[in-house]
């Protein structure tokens, strides 16, 4: 059976849909959330069946780049409840369920 035009756009809405980041919640300067979605697409992508390797990979920069101290969880069907410093908190989606929480506690 051949697709109809209408399921092959609505299979590239989808596919669109779910390989850019979206971005739940953050408080971070434009510039520092933009580094981070950067790098947490990068982390993601490069070790997408590992995600232990993907948050080491990110917490490692981000302590290289903005200071120690950044937490890092990555996964599917997990909440959470955080205390982070004031406009250090990054929370995007990415690849359809995959969560990823970037924060910052001294």
């Amino acid at each position: 059976m051949e697709e109809t035009e209408e399921e092959k756009k609505d299979e590239a809405d989808y596919k669109r849909l779910h390989s850019f980041p979206l971005i739940r919640h953050s408080d971070m300067p434009e510039e520092m959330r933009i580094e981070t979605m950067e790098l947490c697409v990068t982390a993601c992508e490069k070790h997408a069946t590992n995600n232990e390797s993907a948050a080491k990979m990110i917490k490692e920069t981000m302590d290289k780049k903005f200071g120690s101290s950044w937490h890092v969880v990555i996964g599917e069907g997990f909440g959470f409840e955080i205390t982070h410093e004031v406009k250090n908190l990054l929370s995007p989606f990415f690849g359809g369920s995959l969560a990823v929480c970037v924060w910052k506690c001294s």
